[in-house]
């Protein structure tokens, strides 16, 4: 049996396609319950080996299984034939519902059939992650770096196809320049995705960080933090930094407004009385200068 063909799905879906099909596997309510296209054993079912999602909350698995003892599963699995065991099939997307279903002891699960080569299965389980509640910013932003390092998209791609903007993307991406221990305080929940962004081009980010959760400072605090270290400049050390710079205190002003903006290190040559100048921005890498390329050309 082959529902794929009947569907019209071929081999070498692009990026559109793949989350149409994450998109039929996405939570709808009892009324908007889809066909399966058949009910399969529930131990002939098993979990893609690939799938990058590890852990399974375990107090929102006893939810979701208790519901589906009550309702059963209103939205089927998207499997595939299993290329590894005749007879059976992997999940392609869907192992949270496969697992809650064993939890509450239903004998069959209702899935959805289609044709995924290796690399499409990965791909999807990516996608399907990214869409996750409950995803830190870590994991939102190693399935971003997967999806276009391992598969060749562009942010302009995915921000179009994942209805987020672009900036968003970029932003989530240049979390994984952290130092190990600041990604960990992320994925604790211990820093927020604001908080971090402020430390990205900061010259000690895990100290910083370190400064923000014991004080509990807010991402606004956290920024003038960050901007006062990047740049040297701060109330009680602008004078001292001017008169070793020969810089004005407006234009190191400037200077420190500019790179908290860009979350670059930002240097302005600028002689008083002059009419002309120059504007120096300190990139770190080249996702840094491929956001900053497109913000000049917004």
């Amino acid at each position: 049996m082959s529902t794929t063909r009947s569907q019209g799905r071929g081999l070498g879906r692009g990026l559109s396609a793949l989350m149409a099909d994450v998109k039929e596997s996405a939570p709808v309510s009892e009324t908007q319950r889809r066909t399966p296209d058949m009910m399969v054993p529930v131990e002939k079912v098993h979990p893609n080996p690939q799938q990058p999602r590890r852990h399974f909350d375990s107090d929102a698995l006893d939810d979701l299984a208790r519901s589906i003892a009550e309702k059963g599963i209103i939205q089927p699995l998207i499997v595939r034939l299993n290329p590894r065991e005749p007879g059976s099939y992997e999940i392609v997307a869907g192992e949270r519902r496969w697992r809650a279903a064993q939890m509450a002891q239903l004998h069959e699960v209702p899935v959805l059939l289609r044709e995924f080569t290796d690399t499409e299965v990965l791909e999807v389980a990516i996608i399907e992650n990214i869409q996750r509640a409950d995803l830190n910013p870590m994991e939102e932003a190693a399935g971003y770096s997967q999806l276009m390092t391992r598969f060749g998209h562009t942010q302009e791609k995915l921000a179009e196809v994942l209805g987020k903007s672009r900036s968003h993307i970029a932003n989530a991406v240049r979390l994984l320049n952290l130092p190990d221990e600041v990604q960990g305080y992320l994925r604790e929940g211990r820093l927020s995705a604001g908080h971090a962004r402020a430390l990205i081009t900061a010259p000690d980010a895990v100290a910083l960080a370190r400064t923000v959760i014991q004080k509990g400072l807010s991402v606004r605090e956290t920024e003038k933090l960050a901007k006062a270290e990047t740049t040297g400049v701060s109330p009680r050390t602008r004078p001292r930094s001017a008169a070793r710079t020969g810089k004005d205190a407006d234009t190191m002003a400037l200077e420190a407004d500019l790179s908290a903006a860009l979350s670059m290190t930002v240097s302005i040559d600028h002689k008083p009385g002059d009419e002309h100048g120059a504007v120096t921005i300190r990139y770190q890498s080249l996702d840094d200068l491929d956001r900053l390329m497109a913000l000049l050309s917004s």
